[in-house]
């Protein structure tokens, strides 16, 4: 998950949590105002009746029926019941609603004052009153209608706001923080393109002290002590061609001049040719070196250009005969009816022949005889496949494994000169022409390099 996506749902999850947390408290408080509210009107309504029956000599029985029909609209499904000291019913209101009760309930408000309870959509207060040293026992019952369809209304209120609420705060959070973070995008943008021929290229600074400005100075001084460093390794890597590829040419020289001598002993004329041998051995690594420190891939796709391979593994065959002469290539190729045969791929020739020039050679020093099979067959009409196969002993899982590593150098290899490195300049500008190169042994003493371009 991007960083844009984490800051968006962090924030977005701790507003969503903090709004339902507000809702969830302004719901509560309402419902336990209501509550209080509607204990209040029920308080009122029992010390009212109770104080007209009891303490009001004009009022009996049938004038508070009357008080109470005129005003039984006030209170919705009402019930008010009065109870003398022995805990005889003395008045009841003239609506039809009923009143749960029994006589501990009396007793509870004789020795608590007052109670209130909720009986399903009802609400019970009940009330001790006592005068001129009597008691009196009032229950009321009602059902507040109009407080509960409020508290509906809050509720649905409260849901919509929540929901419109917390899928804006999601929707505009994620826009305001890819708004926000769109100056670290340019700034990937930018690095992604910088190659390694372009580490003189500065970041746009902008005015602002803000984080990603302070990134982009910081990525800007790190170019800079990059680009030092590149700069006297290229020089290093110039002086260290001169330095170490003059002293080798002459050692050939020296060597050959003294090899045209017919005076010198058979043991000298061998040791001669040893000491050629490793010179040209000394001179292949330094070439080797310098070739993969030198090639990178931007470099090597401008100079890209329609090649034949066929043409570049003819070329490459020939390179091998000069310094082999008893080196037999077979060339052959699968004909596919269905596709029509392409050669032509995107790539620099040069070094492309340096990669069947690598595998030639390992073919004439690993093979039982010096000659190799090559094998093009058509799989699509945007990939063709090279098998260059060699008879000899073949390697070992752990040698495979490790088999285009710098320097690898399998079990078959213990009596054979090398420097271990062909292989992975061939892997290296095989991958800067988008192509594959991978080893397998299909069969006993059958060594087969299998190469898959694509265009």
């Amino acid at each position: 998950m991007t960083l844009k996506r984490r800051i968006a749902i962090s924030i977005a999850v701790a507003f969503s949590v903090l709004f339902g947390l507000a809702a969830f408290i302004i719901f509560f408080s309402f419902a336990s105002f209501r509550k209080e509210e509607f204990e209040q009107r029920l308080e009122e309504k029992a010390l009212t009746t109770a104080k007209l029956l009891v303490e009001v000599k004009e009022v009996d029985n049938q004038v508070l029926k009357v008080i109470d029909r005129n005003t039984i609209n006030k209170l919705y499904n009402e019930k008010t019941l009065v109870f003398d000291q022995n805990f005889k019913l003395i008045y009841s209101s003239i609506d039809d609603a009923t009143i749960t009760w029994n006589t501990n309930d009396l007793k509870k408000l004789k020795k608590e004052k007052t109670f209130f309870r909720s009986e399903k959509e009802k609400e019970v207060f009940g009330v001790y009153y006592d005068f001129e040293k009597t008691d009196y026992y009032v229950l009321v019952s009602a059902e507040d209608k109009y407080g509960k369809t409020k508290l509906e209304f809050l509720l649905f209120t409260l849901a919509i706001t929540f929901v419109a609420g917390v899928g804006l705060v999601w929707v505009s959070t994620y826009f305001f923080i890819k708004r926000l973070l769109k100056p670290l995008d340019v700034f990937q943008q930018q690095i992604t393109k910088i190659s390694a021929n372009q580490l003189d290229i500065q970041l746009q600074e902008t005015k602002h002290n803000d984080e990603i400005n302070l990134l982009t100075k910081a990525f800007n001084i790190m170019l800079a002590r990059i680009e030092s460093a590149f700069q006297s390794q290229r020089e290093f890597t110039a002086n260290a061609s001169h330095e170490i590829r003059t002293p080798l040419s002459r050692i050939t020289f020296k060597v050959q001049n003294l090899l045209l001598n017919p005076e010198h002993s058979p043991e000298t004329v061998s040791s001669l040719k040893s000491i050629n041998d490793y010179v040209h051995q000394l001179s292949d690594l330094v070439n080797s070196l310098l070739l993969l420190s030198k090639i990178n891939k931007e470099d090597a796709q401008k100079r890209f250009e329609k090649v034949r391979i066929d043409e570049v593994i003819f070329s490459a065959n020939e390179k091998v005969k000069k310094f082999n002469p008893q080196f037999d290539l077979n060339f052959e190729i699968i004909d596919n009816p269905e596709i029509e045969l392409s050669m032509e791929f995107l790539g620099v020739k040069s070094l492309l022949e340096i990669v069947f020039n690598n595998l030639f050679k390992n073919a004439c020093l690993y093979s039982s005889r010096p000659a190799a099979h090559v094998l093009i067959e058509q799989n699509t009409t945007h990939q063709l496949t090279i098998i260059v196969s060699n008879e000899g002993e073949t390697l070992s899982k752990t040698d495979q494994e490790k088999l285009f590593q710098p320097f690898m150098r399998g079990q078959n290899s213990n009596q054979i000169n090398g420097s271990g490195l062909g292989l992975r300049l061939s892997r290296r500008i095989l991958d800067y022409h988008s192509a594959s190169i991978n080893y397998r042994s299909t069969q006993p003493n059958l060594n087969q390099f299998v190469i898959i371009f694509s265009n």
